[in-house]
């Protein structure tokens, strides 16, 4: 192995390394450290299903500010919006 091959793996590593304990944000940050398989299952399990749609960036930033207000999901907080216009 070439020396800048050896100088670029160690750069990687120390790249990996710094980006692991940078992500000190949300669901991590709790310490519930699920990976996308578990949380997938976890979805499944609940009967949850995954919707995805466009919406405005208006309509996106006040329904994060309604949940924030609330201390709420987002998740929660679309399903219960879209309950009660569909029984209304």
């Amino acid at each position: 192995m070439k020396r800048t091959d050896l100088a670029k793996k160690d750069a990687e590593r120390l790249k990996n390394q710094m980006g692991a304990q940078n992500a000190g944000f949300g669901a991590a940050a709790k310490g519930a450290t699920l990976d996308r398989r578990e949380q997938r299952e976890r979805d499944r399990a609940l009967g949850l299903v995954p919707f995805a749609v466009k919406l405005n960036g208006d309509l996106v930033k006040q329904l994060q500010e309604l949940s924030k207000e609330r201390g709420v999901d987002l998740n929660e907080l679309v399903a219960e919006l879209l309950q009660k216009g569909l029984s209304a």
